[in-house]
């Protein structure tokens, strides 16, 4: 099988990074959509970069120009201006899968958030970030595209002992609290892509290491 180009935006985050460098590991190309001050690890550097502001329609739709798959992975960042998650998590989000649509990508992951959509929430005094989340994952639930929505829970930064650690797979409003780390927040990305059946689909996801550790199709058992 010929190796694929999946764009990441957000390439430059936390679990952006990990998403293009989980890209790299498989085979695959990784195509890096950025802020234009952004910076990346150098694990990253040789892949495609697109540098551009995501309001910016006509550099959107040329960055995404023959794309297998997008992986959005943007996300408001703490900040004294409370409309960043409108901006980021409902508009930024609602762009791109216009873009999607215009340029013909038809396969996209988006990383959101466990309890995306609630009210009643600690997170939401930053901007209602739960609340635009939502708006962002229903835009692109109302695309027509082949859309799968990752929600994880609380994320650390943490490398080790992943491989013993299961993720607790479900579908939307069941889980509300734990944890992931971001680098498993990547891998389950890719396999969401690589899994048909999550076509469609809101998936929560956190970890532990008493959790079995299965395969998405395993754990689908329950769709």
């Amino acid at each position: 099988m010929s190796a694929r180009t999946i764009a990441v935006s957000g390439a430059s985050g936390k679990t952006g990074f990990r998403i293009a460098e989980e890209i790299l590991a498989a085979g695959d190309q990784a195509r890096l959509l950025l802020r234009p001050e952004s910076t990346i690890p150098a694990s990253l550097e040789g892949c495609e970069q697109h540098r551009l502001d995501l309001m910016d329609g006509e550099a959107l739709d040329a960055s995404l120009q023959g794309v297998d798959a997008l992986v959005i992975a943007t996300g408001a960042r703490p900040s004294v201006d409370l409309t960043g998650p409108m901006k980021v998590d409902a508009w930024g989000v609602k762009r791109q899968v216009e873009s999607c649509q215009r340029v013909g990508v038809k396969r996209v992951v988006l990383v959101s958030s466990l309890c995306a959509g609630h009210w009643r929430h600690m997170l939401n005094l930053f901007g209602l970030i739960l609340v635009w989340k939502r708006v962002g994952e229903q835009s692109l639930e109302t695309s027509g595209l082949d859309w799968t929505v990752i929600r994880p829970g609380g994320l650390s930064e943490r490398e080790e002992g992943l491989e013993q650690e299961g993720v607790l797979w479900t579908v939307a409003d069941q889980q509300t609290s734990n944890s992931i780390p971001r680098r498993l927040v990547a891998r389950c990305c890719l396999e969401a892509l690589d899994t048909p059946a999550s076509i469609g689909k809101i998936l929560e996801v956190t970890s532990s290491a008493e959790q079995p550790v299965l395969s998405l199709n395993q754990a689908m058992s329950w769709s």
